[in-house]
């Protein structure tokens, strides 16, 4: 295989969708989308085409036959913020979404609505955010997704 022009981040985020990919359409996409996950973290300050790339391929996977994440319920303490980012650009969502849980007191939570199934998310913060956040599907599509996303620690 050649080596290919670019920045090395871009083409290491290349080969790693390629892979993820590949592990995705052999039976393990959410294995391949907890990795693109990890990626995304590393990558999403400094680096903003790999970035692009791996919330591609983390969506991609997404819609790969496999079962939910796992659900966490919370008690609700307060009336939740909602952010409905269906009329936001998509390359804005995720951006949105990280400036509105990093300014979130712990305890306290926030409502989702999305226009397709904010998997890929979810692994972006279980990378970023390991233990400190908790995420309750509230209305699961066709249409409309709605997740309450809560932080549980500083």
């Amino acid at each position: 295989m050649a080596m290919q022009n670019g920045e090395p981040v871009d083409v290491l985020a290349a080969t790693l969708v390629k892979a993820v990919l590949e592990l995705g359409r052999a039976g393990q996409p959410q294995r391949a989308n907890r990795l693109a996950a990890v990626a995304y973290a590393a990558v999403r300050h400094d680096h903003p085409d790999a970035t692009r790339r791996l919330n591609g391929v983390m969506h991609s996977l997404a819609r790969m036959e496999s079962p939910p994440p796992p659900q966490r319920s919370e008690t609700e303490t307060s009336m939740p913020q909602t952010i409905d980012v269906r009329p936001e650009p998509p390359v804005r969502r995720h951006a949105l979404i990280f400036e509105t849980f990093d300014t979130l007191p712990v305890d306290d939570n926030f409502e989702l609505v999305n226009d397709h199934d904010p998997k890929p998310l979810y692994y972006q913060l279980e990378a970023e955010q390991t233990g400190k956040f908790t995420w309750e599907y509230l209305e699961e599509g066709p249409e409309v997704w709605r997740v309450r996303i809560g932080r549980t620690a500083a």
